[in-house]
């Protein structure tokens, strides 16, 4: 995939005195040393093995320091717009808190995934809130309100009846780095198990048995009659506004095709060890959430994350809807492969990567340093501390 170059970031880090981190475990991109690294001016500026610790570094006492996590898929800000069904917090709070509880779990840079896309017939519908949050999103950023680094994934959902009008709003100023093709039509996909889907709906928004025979009905309607053509569109619109495109919830080979045809970077979630083998034949990118890998499953009893782990076909993790699972999945990695700047990767470089973020993601001189240091309690790391372009924020 030739992934498009992300809008540029106004930095902030050239006023970031020079800081040296001595006596620490790097987690460089092929291996571990023992050693120091620099920062000056908001970039990585040198890197050494071993060796007296520079006049005035921290002493890191052994600690782990590797990469800030890269986040591409993570509904925690509607988490905090919502806390509760119906709930509306006020969002520039509601933003500040998401950006503080992200940095503090050691992710630098996060991809805010917005829905797309509304249904507004039926007793059950829900309206479109995406451009007015991303405006408020861009506002505070611009403000310098953030810790860490934003952009928007757009969640485009194809069993809706506005989507592509909602996509039209939106142009390649706003920072949208990912577009995912999210289809959620009962019977197939992540809802292939209808009793499951039902567990799910229901719990989260209290239907009775008619409203989610309604809601089956009225998704499996709209994507007979626009699922195609939002689909089709939805795809340009990723084209238009400079974005990668990524699938969600592939389940068979024949999905699997359809997205590599369609220019699709990476799979969210693939259901099946099968279409996790078809996304690797297609080179296309897997991945999982952190929260599958720690519980030892799916939540809708999907393919587990570890056994994709174990076959080799993991690339790329994501906290999903536990920020702080993305670290603690990446040493639960480390730990199956005997590798951790294998598992690191999975978090830091191949996420970056597969967004087209060329500036982070590993320890290497002339990068952004966005660096967090970790300490161990047993086998549950501890973050100590993050950087974020030089700047301490957590």
């Amino acid at each position: 995939m030739n992934a498009p170059v992300s809008p540029a970031e106004p930095s902030s880090a050239r006023h970031a005195p020079p800081l040296t981190l001595a006596n620490a475990c790097l987690v460089l991109p092929d291996r571990l040393c023992r050693g120091h690294i620099t920062f000056e001016a908001g970039r990585i500026a040198r890197i050494a093995d071993g060796g007296p610790a520079p006049t005035g570094a921290i002493d890191c006492g052994g600690d782990i320091v590797m990469p800030g996590l890269v986040e591409l898929h993570t509904d925690n800000l509607e988490r905090h717009i919502e806390p509760r069904p119906e709930v509306d917090w006020p969002h520039l709070p509601a933003l500040l808190a998401h950006d503080t509880e992200l940095a503090s779990t050691g992710i630098t840079t996060v991809f805010d995934a917005l829905r797309v896309g509304s249904i507004h017939s039926g007793s059950r519908g829900y309206g479109e809130y995406a451009r007015q949050l991303a405006d408020e999103l861009l506002a505070a950023r611009a403000a310098g309100h953030f810790k860490i680094s934003h952009f928007l994934h757009l969640r485009a959902e194809i069993c809706s009846e506005t989507l592509l009008e909602e996509l039209a709003k939106f142009g390649p100023e706003d920072r949208v780095g990912i577009v995912s093709l999210m289809d959620h039509t009962p019977g197939q996909r992540q809802f292939r198990d209808l009793e499951a889907m039902k567990t799910y709906v229901t719990k989260k928004r209290n239907f009775s048995e008619a409203e989610f025979a309604e809601h089956v009905a009225r998704l499996g309607a709209l994507q007979a009659r626009l699922g195609a053509r939002h689909e089709a569109g939805a795809v340009a619109e990723a084209a238009r506004l400079g974005a990668v495109l990524a699938s969600h919830d592939d389940t068979t080979p024949e999905q699997v095709a359809a997205s590599a045809a369609k220019g699709v970077g990476f799979a969210e979630f693939p259901t099946t060890r099968t279409a996790a083998q078809a996304c690797r034949a297609a080179g296309i990118a897997v991945m999982m959430g952190a929260p599958n890998l720690i519980r030892g499953g799916s939540h809708s009893g999907n393919v587990a994350a570890q056994e994709l782990a174990e076959a080799g076909l993991l690339d790329i993790l994501s906290s999903d809807y536990v920020p702080g699972a993305l670290l603690l999945a990446a040493f639960r990695l480390a730990a199956l492969w005997g590798d951790l700047p294998r598992a690191a990767a999975c978090v830091t470089h191949r996420p970056a990567e597969a967004a087209g973020l060329a500036d982070r993601g590993r320890l290497a001189e002339g990068l952004r340093a966005d660096v967090i240091r970790v300490a161990r309690a047993g086998d549950v790391p501890v973050v100590r501390a993050v950087w974020a372009q030089g700047h301490r924020v957590g």
